[in-house]
């Protein structure tokens, strides 16, 4: 396809969690799959909320993850298009004022939804007369703003949801302007799409009510909606919504060792047929993307998922993606990899082989027969195996009873990689060392 432009477009109101990062992966790739641009649109119109600390962490969480941008705008230097437009859709009719104060709104909302009615605005202000109006501003009241919804059917063909159809006559005409002047989402958005050219748009689920409307604003632009895919939302592994997931952010993640990859992979497969598995790079992720193979149901997050998939991801990174994380060589990574959580662990098992430790010698007769047969240990898997044999004879001991004080002689830990693969790097003179309860 040409002239494909898919857009991203946080809110710098709180800090990025999982869900939206979703979309964001969803967003890049598609754009990359359709070899079209990603652009980053900051929505800052709410100018309380709005901080740059949240931004800048935007930009560091999508960088991280390589989600980079080929365009960027931002919506709070765009207020005078937007006005531009506003004026315009007034006379036009499809805006209009409306001065019912938020108490007012409440109860005509209550009393509707007690006679069983959807709770749908009544255009009561388009029924005001000029003494109304100049009574209303009298009180010093200030009004808000809508958009008109034209009667008739809004359709589309959603690339997730399949064709999707509302009468407009059901929908309230969407507020876009508040009381104070600023902007609500929707009518900027559009407009941010219609200028930029925007071609598609993936997004939650939650916003269908929202493009029902949107594609009459498109259309009054006299522009054409975009496609759309809406995405069904996330819920934690209890089957609903969590607090934690709602504030669970790539920062979290990536100071807990999982990889961006890991992120990527995890959220652009999880809720799909296909399996959750590791990818080599971003841009062969994309072109495996196909939206038929989303279910419908909400998937479930499971942090603990993930970090079971990063192990997936760590054991399969080749040393040439770690190298300028790690102070180690090629052959140790090779040989500990498949052990590790998170590529950080090879840092501690980099110093049990290397550094200084203290031995703890829970069986001093396993450890004294361990150091009296090592000389004959050369660092292959054959002599290992003929002094854990030799052990074996001088104490009558096997299983727990001999490897566990082994382990905790010579690497001062409980677990992790396996004796055989850390004793070829700790070397024998420092074994034999630490088998004698030396600090070595």
């Amino acid at each position: 396809m040409n002239n494909v432009r898919v857009r991203f477009a946080p809110s710098p109101t709180g800090w990025m969690h999982i869900g939206n990062t979703r979309t964001a992966v969803f967003n890049w790739l598609l754009a990359k799959k359709l070899g079209g641009e990603f652009m980053l649109r900051i929505d800052d119109t709410d100018a309380m909320r709005s901080k740059k600390e949240y931004e800048d962490a935007i930009r560091d969480v999508l960088l991280w993850l390589g989600l980079s941008w080929d365009k960027e705008a931002r919506q709070s230097e765009r207020k005078q298009r937007y006005d531009e437009v506003r004026d315009v859709l007034m006379k036009q009719g499809r805006i209009y004022a409306c001065w019912e104060s938020a108490e007012e709104l409440e109860v005509m909302r209550k009393k509707l939804m007690s006679q069983g009615k959807p709770p749908i605005y009544d255009r009561g202000a388009l029924r005001l007369s000029e003494e109304d109006i100049a009574r209303y501003r009298a009180e010093g009241r200030r009004p808000h703003y809508r958009f008109k919804l034209n009667d008739g059917v809004i359709e589309w063909d959603d690339m997730v949801r399949g064709h999707i159809r509302y009468e407009a006559a059901n929908l309230a005409d969407p507020v876009i302007i508040r009381e104070d002047g600023s902007y609500l989402y929707h009518l900027p958005s559009v407009i941010d799409d219609f200028d930029f050219g925007i071609t598609h748009i993936v997004r939650g689920e939650d916003h269908v009510t929202n493009t029902a409307a949107q594609i009459q604003m498109f259309e009054a632009l006299g522009g054409q909606a975009p496609q759309f895919a809406h995405l069904p939302l996330l819920t934690g592994k209890e089957g609903k919504l969590s607090k934690r997931l709602g504030s669970l952010g790539v920062r979290e993640l990536r100071a807990e060792g999982i990889e961006n990859m890991a992120i990527c992979a995890f959220l652009a497969k999880l809720g799909t047929s296909e399996a959750i598995e590791p990818w080599k790079d971003l841009s062969a992720l994309a072109q495996s993307l196909d939206f038929s193979k989303l279910g419908r149901s909400q998937p479930k997050f499971d942090e603990e998922e993930l970090k079971l998939f990063n192990h997936k991801v760590v054991r399969q990174m080749s040393f040439a993606q770690v190298k300028d994380r790690l102070d180690t060589t090629e052959e140790f990574w090779e040989a500990i990899k498949g052990n590790l959580d998170t590529v950080q662990e090879a840092k501690i098992w980099s110093e049990v082989c290397f550094a200084q430790i203290v031995p703890i010698i829970e069986d001093t007769q396993v450890c004294a027969a361990a150091a009296e047969n090592l000389d004959g240990y050369c660092g292959d898997d054959a002599t290992y195996n003929e002094w854990i044999n030799a052990i074996k004879t001088a104490t009558g001991k096997k299983g727990k009873e001999l490897f566990h004080p082994l382990r905790l002689a010579l690497t001062g830990t409980d677990n992790g990689p396996e004796l055989k693969v850390l004793l070829k790097f700790i070397g024998r003179q420092k074994a034999k060392l630490r088998l004698s309860g030396q600090n070595a």
